[in-house]
């Protein structure tokens, strides 16, 4: 080696700075692929995908032939490096060569590869996994037993080495891989792909129409009164119960009463037999779980009971479904009978409304965590039964109590602190 000449060696030096840089923008770039993008690449059939993921799949081996390469090269090159110097200082050519390379290494061989091969990993992992595989084969019983005592190391550490991440995420961080997507992802699909996640969160009696809000028909009615019900429904099906909706015999879909047009008079008995069995379902019941029972008993309605057997309301397939991609309105606070919006930017809202129903229209967070209602969530709140004008805050939210009647609170009527300056400096009633 001594007898080369410094443009050899010089020559040398700069092919090893190279190669280092190979080296180390290798393993950054391995280590920065998004693994989800490379399975998916690697069911379309890319083959610099293919190879990667097959180096990714022993990560212990990939490693080890890398820093392997690595360090033998960066070693050779400061042995090169030394002589250099020597020749071109002397002894004290040894400082200033160790410092010169560090400073080269460092930057060539380092900092910039790396950077590089983490803006853009894929640009570079999948052409140079190409000479991994072969340096790998080729220095196949190496790197077998610089693993093996490494490998040995690492377990006396108290570690496990089959303990491997296969990068699963849980529903939480997938929210956060969606949300993240980007332009890549409009912003509807974004609430849709979540709304799917959270479907195991809320549970029946969330989204039902309580039992107070059911329209039915009573089959001790009259058939004229019957009749009149069927008439002035606004729901496709109907409960048919027997003097309470405890006592339910089945559901009456309106497109089977047109039936009935031609019937001179119509009776009960007909009515009975248009009238399909019920399906209950419990209130605890998940969505994502109704959804599936929905889907396996080709239903798109039940009746929501408690522990005990008693209906507390009705769930049907369209309310889950709104869960997931909205409301089919335009806009909940505009069409609904419950939610009124004010010229002064608040808005009256009856008790019995939904908190999830609030929360979706007006785009508010208001807590869904206990009570279902607004009336049971103020109620809670205060622990008694306010009187009109009685002012509450929740956070960033404040109710004033306009009307209570039959011990319930029927009207509220709520505005967001944030939207009204006034309102942060008026004192609670």
């Amino acid at each position: 080696m001594s007898n080369l000449s410094l443009e050899t060696l010089f020559g040398i030096l700069l092919v090893l700075i190279i190669i280092s840089g190979y080296f180390s923008s290798s393993e950054t770039a391995m280590m920065a692929l998004n693994r989800y993008r490379l399975r998916h690449l690697v069911k379309r059939q890319h083959k610099g995908a293919i190879r990667a993921n097959k180096l990714l799949e022993q990560p212990d081996r990939l490693i080890g032939i890398i820093l392997i390469g690595n360090n033998f090269v960066n070693i050779f090159a400061s042995a090169i490096a030394t002589i250099i110097g020597v020749r071109l200082f002397g002894d004290t050519g040894i400082l200033i060569a160790t410092i010169a390379l560090t400073i080269v290494i460092l930057i060539f061989s380092e900092v910039t590869p790396k950077t590089i091969a983490a803006v853009h990993p894929e640009k570079l992992a999948f052409p140079f996994s190409l000479p991994l595989i072969f340096l790998l084969r080729v220095f196949h019983p190496l790197v077998w037993v610089v693993n093996t005592v490494s490998n040995s190391l690492v377990r006396l550490l108290g570690f496990d080495t089959d303990d491997i991440d296969h990068h699963q995420l849980n529903a939480e961080e997938l929210k956060t891989v969606v949300y993240e997507s980007g332009t890549h992802l409009p912003v509807r699909h974004q609430n849709m792909l979540v709304n799917i996640l959270d479907l195991e969160k809320v549970s029946v009696s969330d989204i039902m129409v309580p039992r107070n809000e059911v329209v039915g028909i009573n089959i001790d009615d009259t058939i004229d009164g019957i009749m009149q019900t069927i008439i002035n429904s606004q729901h496709t099906r109907l409960p048919v119960y027997k003097e309470n909706l405890n006592n339910v015999v089945g559901f009456l879909h309106m497109r089977s009463t047109a039936q009935l047009i031609n019937v001179e008079k119509v009776n009960k008995a007909e009515l009975m037999q248009l009238t399909r069995e019920s399906y209950f379902a419990h209130e605890s019941t998940s969505l994502h779980t109704q959804l599936v029972n929905f889907q396996k008993l080709k239903r798109r309605i039940a009746m929501v009971v408690d522990e005990y057997g008693d209906v507390q309301g009705i769930v049907t397939l369209e309310d889950i479904l709104e869960e997931i991609v909205g409301n089919f309105t335009t806009s909940l606070a505009d069409e609904t009978d419950e939610i009124h919006p004010q010229q002064d930017g608040s808005y009256l809202i009856e008790g019995s409304t939904n908190i999830r129903e609030i929360n979706r229209a007006l785009g508010w967070d208001l807590p869904i965590d206990g009570a279902k209602t607004l009336n049971g969530l103020l109620t809670e709140i205060l622990e008694i039964i306010p009187e009109n004008n009685v002012g509450i805050q929740l956070s960033y939210y404040r109710a004033e109590v306009i009307q209570v009647k039959d011990n319930m609170i029927k009207n509220v009527r709520m505005w967001h602190l944030a939207l009204d300056d006034e309102a942060k400096q008026t004192p609670l009633l």
